[in-house]
C-alpha cells in the first residue's frame, strides 16, 4: 500500500509541475510586466548598474537614464531588443523570457507611463 502512495504522490507532484509549466507557455496566468523586469532587467538597468550608466552616458541627459522612466519606448523596440540583443546587452531566448512574458514586458514599458508603477521608488 506505501508503495501505491508513493507512486500517486510521485504523479501529483509531476502534475502539478506540469500544470505550472503549461501556465507559463500562455496559459491563463496573467503575466505581471514589472515583475519580468524586476527578473530578467533590474539586474542590468537598475540604479548605478551596468545598463543604465550606459544608457546615461550614451544620452548624456536627453533621456532619464533608467529605461523604466522613459516616455517613448515602443513596443517594437522592446521585442526586438529583447529579443536581438544590442551592444553589450544579450538577446534573449524564448526559453528565459517567454512570448507572453515579453509582451507584459513591452507593454509595462511603453507609454504611456502613467499606466506604470512608480518609477522612481525603487
Amino acid at each position: 500500500m506505501d508503495t501505491v502512495r508513493s507512486g500517486l504522490a510521485a504523479v501529483a507532484i509531476v502534475l502539478a509541475a506540469g500544470t505550472g509549466w503549461a501556465a507559463r507557455q500562455g496559459g491563463t496566468t496573467p503575466v505581471d510586466g514589472a515583475h519580468v523586469y524586476d527578473r530578467w532587467c533590474a539586474t542590468c538597468h537598475a540604479d548605478h548598474m551596468p545598463g543604465t550608466i550606459a544608457l546615461q552616458t550614451k544620452y548624456a541627459g536627453e533621456k532619464p537614464p533608467r529605461i523604466e522612466q522613459w516616455r517613448d519606448l515602443e513596443s517594437d523596440v522592446t521585442h526586438y531588443v529583447v529579443r536581438n540583443g544590442i551592444g553589450p546587452m544579450p538577446r534573449f531566448r524564448k526559453t528565459e523570457i517567454t512570448d507572453a512574458e515579453l509582451d507584459a514586458l513591452a507593454d509595462y514599458l511603453a507609454p504611456p507611463a502613467s499606466t506604470r508603477r512608480n518609477a522612481t521608488a525603487r
